[in-house]
């Protein structure tokens, strides 16, 4: 048995012996939990205006279940026996375990971070952590240990993510409700970090829990954290307790809601004003009306500058909840310029344009310009309104930005205009919002090299890599410096852009703004060679580097193993990287993967995985990387095995090698195994290219029966977009039309299985694929049904399906109707003549239009052949 899995059963021996009371005593436990952590009542809400008593109405508490035997709060304190203490942190390996949450500091890279943090997981897990528990407090000693190490430990934002993970690892193999106990056995005080990730741990698991009795548990734990920062000193922020308020909230944990803020409130006072957000939020998320009100009647009270930090917080909560009403009753009385913050404004300024209250966003903004606001300041919130304002083109939302500056006769501030670029690029329409830029050189506003940045992803990312030129012409016309980054990005756009002449010229002019080259800019040109095929022009890209004094890295030895032509080459190129002393990263091993695979060399494609570099942590995706290689490459019975392999270890396959095993299944009968690996989709994207492959399987393998139970799935998915359903079903019938040798009948059945079992109708291309596919098979009767299936949608006639049933009726010997249809084909298109020519070149052997010319003048087309 694994070590990990005796931890575990380990751990659940521990909770049985210290609670095998019923699920009532974890209740009771909760309880005595609640009035032992302090003794105080539930709060009211901050000041408001005094009503008569028998208006008001507690709001009612959810029923509680009682909580899993297993709750935290019920176990006594986890203790170590004090004399083995100091032996313990000692001892090499507790020193080994130890720095995975002190050296946090040394570790460079994110890669190395994650494998040497796996590695000493891996042996910590291999210790037997309750052999020396003890009820011995241990609290003291942990201090003193910690007290000195405390004192030289100096965390940087950046080491933020490494604490995440460790108490992310530490909580998966461990339990959360451990966490802190072996950090307190490392010798390490608990600090904030660790509390927050702890937090965030505990309501991720209670978020995806079904069960309310386990939910309880996190719940409680979550409980206990407050507790444990407050005996260490910590002051509880909004960046801790915000996200579990809103999970009390969003299951109506009432009294559980109030005993948290009240807690809150006692350590950190000054978030009491904070925390009204979050007491309207709860009456919003219970749909307490009276409450509701009862603060809004409190907002309006005007007592100078007294609490109106409390006011604020509750009207943003009503901004951010769109509660229309509410607010309609506050913005005629509300004073604008009382606001302390612009953050603040800009979420009311949001909410206005989500409800479209245009005459209020007016408003407000004339009265704020009337007074001390500046015109950047104005120009932001005019930007917060128009980009919220629901089913507005981009375009649109440019205009209206504009239109409101106008009316309030100011320009926009060169903030708002840069914000409204990344708006537009994260939309995707980089041709706006280089007019944007345009506009902005116009006004003589300066644009900053990170805009820039916004605008070539953008245009990498739509596609539009011809737009690389505009905007380095822009860069210079104004007066920017560009970075390598700025660099890297163009040259890549230029290279997929097919302009390696282009991007040569960019890495000249590297050299006037006195910037060095580096392995990423080559690499793109490298990759983009590799691409095209051109293995010459990837290898001089090598040897310009070498003139440059560039050192290739891991993705430019990643390029040139992936496309070695032989084996000879790969350890060519491997053993030239080992001795370059570069790390082996995983990109590596997928390329040594795919160029055995390449080779023909499939069993040292699996043997990679046996290297003794191999990163543990990127096993699950490098091995799908392998079933890819493998099943690409016709090697479906291994690429199977070690897919299934996979599935018994508890590993997923990445969503990329499952639609390459359903692309690359051949073979009858595996509708099954098909349907099961299209369960393991989770991202939608790839679900539904997945479905569409399943289902072209399906056709061709005449299985109706789940090829409509699929395309059910996927209109329910699209349920509102009409068009993407059409653009499947075109696609659905294209496969059809493309089947060899010819089958109507599947086409036929899936077109009255469309129309009767998911109540659609067919689109003009699926019935032209349809005569499409009655052309390949020769079939007359099905082509004069498909025929009146155009009027049946209410499609009428165009030169297509005249064409394509003219073409039809030939195929099938119908020369007598086709006489009929020749006649009623517009001819006056050249394009459409020498289709006519080329259907009765390949159907009659000669064609008739020259005749038809002759006698057009007088008696127009006769529609007579030969």
């Amino acid at each position: 048995m694994p070590k990990s899995n005796s931890l575990s059963n380990l751990f659940r021996a521990g909770f049985k012996t210290t609670n095998t009371s019923t699920a009532s005593a974890g209740y009771r436990t909760l309880e005595s939990f609640f009035t032992n952590l302090e003794s105080k009542t539930h709060s009211k809400p901050p000041p408001k205006p005094k009503t008569s008593s028998g208006s008001k109405k507690k709001p009612k508490a959810k029923p509680q279940p009682p909580p899993s035997p297993a709750v935290n709060s019920s176990l006594p304190a986890l203790k170590l026996e004090e004399s083995n203490f100091e032996e313990s942190v000692e001892n090499p390996t507790m020193q080994d375990i130890a720095k995975i949450i002190n050296d946090g500091v040394k570790f460079n890279t994110p890669d190395s971070e994650e494998a040497e943090d796996e590695e000493l997981v891996k042996k910590a897990l291999e210790i037997p952590w309750l052999s020396r528990l003890k009820n011995n407090n241990i609290g003291m000693l942990r201090k003193d240990i910690s007290r000195e190490r405390k004192q030289k430990w100096v965390f940087t934002y950046s080491q933020v993510n490494h604490i995440n993970r460790i108490v992310n690892t530490c909580a998966d193999k461990l339990g959360t409700d451990n966490a802190m106990e072996v950090f307190g056995k490392l010798g390490r005080e608990t600090g904030l970090k660790e509390f927050n990730a702890l937090m965030k741990k505990h309501i991720e698991q209670c978020r995806e829990t079904d069960d309310e009795s386990v939910a309880m548990k996190h719940i409680s734990a979550a409980l206990q954290l407050f507790k444990s920062m407050k005996e260490q000193g910590f002051l509880i922020g909004e960046e801790t307790y915000g996200p579990f308020l809103i999970l009390l909230i969003d299951k109506g944990l009432v009294e559980e809601f109030y005993f948290s803020t009240d807690f809150i409130k006692d350590t950190n006072p000054s978030k009491n004003a904070r925390l009204g957000y979050y007491d309207m939020l709860l009456y919003i998320g219970i749909n307490d009306e009276e409450k509701i009100q009862e603060l809004c009647n409190y907002i309006c009270i005007d007592d100078g500058d007294n609490n109106i930090s409390l006011r604020e917080n509750y009207l943003l909560a009503l901004c951010e909840s769109d509660q229309k009403n509410y607010l309609l009753q506050l913005l005629e009385t509300m004073d604008i310029t009382k606001f302390s913050s612009l953050n603040h404004l800009a979420s009311i300024f949001k909410s206005l344009g989500r409800l479209s209250l245009e005459s209020f966003a007016k408003k407000f903004l004339l009265v704020l310009k009337s007074g001390d606001y500046g015109a950047e300041d104005i120009s932001t919130l005019i930007f917060s309104y128009a980009t919220s304002i629901p089913n507005l083109a981009v375009e649109d939302v440019v205009s209206k930005f504009k239109t409101v500056h106008t009316i309030l006769k100011m320009s926009p501030s060169s903030t708002s205009y840069e914000k409204l670029i990344v708006y537009s690029c994260n939309l995707l329409k980089v041709h706006l919002a280089l007019d944007i830029v345009d506009q902005m050189c116009k006004e003589g506003l300066s644009v900053s090299i990170n805009t820039i940045h916004s605008i070539l992803n953008a245009t990498e990312e739509s596609l539009n890599f011809n737009l690389v030129r505009r905007i380095y012409s822009l860069i210079y016309q104004l007066h920017l410096t560009p970075n390598n980054e700025t660099f890297r990005s163009m040259i890549s756009l230029s290279v997929k852009m097919k302009d390696f002449e282009g991007a040569y010229g960019l890495l000249d002019d590297l050299k006037k703004l006195n910037l060095a080259p580096t392995a990423s800019m080559y690499n793109a040109i490298m990759g983009g060679y590799f691409r095209e095929k051109n293995i010459r022009g990837a290898l001089m890209v090598l040897k310009q580097m070498q003139l440059a004094d560039v050192k290739p890295d891991s993705s430019s030895y990643s390029y040139l193993i992936s496309n070695c032509n032989n084996e000879e080459e790969i350890i060519k190129y491997y053993e030239e990287m080992k001795v370059a002393g570069i790390q082996i990263s995983k990109q590596i091993f997928m390329a040594l993967i795919n160029a055995y695979a390449t080779c023909g060399q499939f069993e040292k494609a699996k043997q990679v995985l046996l290297d003794k570099d191999f990163p543990i942590k990127n096993l699950n995706e490098i091995r799908s990387v392998l079933v890819s290689a493998l099943a690409s490459h016709g090697q479906m019975t291994d690429a199977l095995s070690v897919y299934e392999e996979m599935k018994q270890a508890g590993s997923n396959l990445e969503p990329k090698a499952v639609i390459s095993l359903i692309e690359h299944v051949d073979s009858e009968g595996q509708q099954s195994r098909l349907l099961k690996l299209l369960e393991e989709l989770d991202d939608p994207n790839y679900w539904v290219d997945g479905c569409f492959r399943v289902i072209l399987y399906c056709i061709c393998n005449k299985d109706l029966r789940s090829a409509v139970y699929l395309l059910k799935q996927l209109k329910h998915r699209f349920s509102d977009d009409e068009l993407a359903m059409e653009v499947l079903f075109d696609e659905v019938f294209s496969q059809v039309a493309e089947t060899e040798p010819a089958d109507v009948q599947i086409g036929m059945d899936l077109l009255q299985a469309i129309k009767d079992e998911l109540g659609a109708s067919p689109s003009r291309k699926c019935l032209d694929f349809l005569l499409t596919a009655c052309v390949n098979a020769k079939d007359l009767g099905n082509s004069l049904l498909i025929w009146k299936e155009y009027q049946a949608a209410g499609l009428p006639y165009n030169v297509t399906s005249y064409l394509r049933m003219y073409q039809a009726l030939l195929a099938s010997g119908g020369h007598v109707s086709a006489k009929v249809m020749l006649n009623k084909i517009p001819k006056d298109d050249p394009h459409v003549r020498i289709v006519i020519q080329e259907c009765q070149r390949t159907y009659i052997g000669r064609t008739s239009l020259k005749g038809e010319k002759k006698r057009k003048k007088g008696k127009g087309v006769s529609g007579k052949i030969g």
